[in-house]
């Protein structure tokens, strides 16, 4: 199941949804994977998060998607993490004015991303925390939707809403869009409302849900500000430990499904 191109979304803003991306990035590096990480939110956070700074480059996200500067020129290879970066800057704001204007504007991120889809294993997009042209653009060119929340009542509702984005835009501009995980994020296991919406979510979605849930931990939240993911801030972190252990458990339930996937291939042949 190589060659993925996955969003990571969530509408509601501040639940770890960009620290899982890059430090899920990180980890798959680790395991000689092939990543491209997108930042497709004006904020730059992913971008800083790698160890660029977003204020010092010319080529972003914003010329790629309004058509001013190929694919090639944009990406910067290998950061400090190790994978390669789309980066992005408060200038992306203005791609998204010119997307709602134009007539292709879904899909101008799925085709911009085709000449370089077979150079990865996996291709992460971080979406900015509402649904706008920018997300629209991202799940038209997924294959799935990978959802980071905090286990609270009001994540659930914004996990709600999600899904039904998802449904549209399944129906009108991409047939094979799923949710391929939810991840838990900032998961304290003492708090008893965590624990029963934790519950919920897993009585819900099932095996959507990965095993493996990532604490609330110090070395987290301070990374991003080095500009380095929590592997390589402090590797014996219960963070960092937790992101490779979610790694391990990504790979895993993707041999899964390539296993099934050729075995339903051969009963048919």
């Amino acid at each position: 199941m190589g060659n993925q191109i996955l969003a990571f979304a969530n509408q509601k803003g501040g639940v770890g949804k960009t620290t899982c991306c890059i430090n899920l990035a990180a980890s798959l590096v680790l395991s000689k994977k092939r990543v491209l990480l997108c930042d497709l939110d004006p904020q730059g956070n992913a971008t800083m998060g790698s160890g660029v700074d977003k204020n010092a480059i010319e080529l972003t996200m914003n010329e790629l998607l309004q058509g001013k500067a190929k694919i090639e020129d944009v990406i910067i290879k290998q950061t400090p993490a190790g994978y390669d970066l789309i980066p992005a800057n408060s200038d992306l704001t203005a791609a998204e004015v010119v997307l709602v204007k134009r007539q292709a504007q879904p899909l101008s991120l799925a085709k911009a991303l085709e000449s370089v889809r077979e150079d990865y294993d996996y291709i992460f997009l971080d979406c900015p925390p509402s649904l706008n042209m920018l997300t629209v653009n991202a799940l038209a060119a997924s294959d799935g939707i990978v959802i980071a929340m905090q286990c609270e009542y009001f994540a659930l509702e914004g996990l709600t809403d999600l899904v039904q984005t998802m449904k549209q835009i399944q129906t009108t501009l991409n047939p094979r869009l799923e949710v391929k995980g939810i991840i838990r994020t900032m998961f304290d296991g003492r708090n008893r409302l965590a624990a029963e919406v934790s519950s919920q979510l897993v009585q819900h979605f099932k095996n959507k849900v990965f095993q493996t849930v990532i604490p609330r931990n110090v070395r987290l939240a301070e990374a991003p500000s080095y500009g380095l993911p929590v592997q390589l801030y402090d590797k014996s972190s219960r963070g960092s430990s937790a992101y490779l252990a979610l790694a391990g458990e990504f790979l895993r339930r993707e041999k899964l499904l390539q296993n099934k996937a050729k075995k339903a291939k051969e009963r048919v042949a």
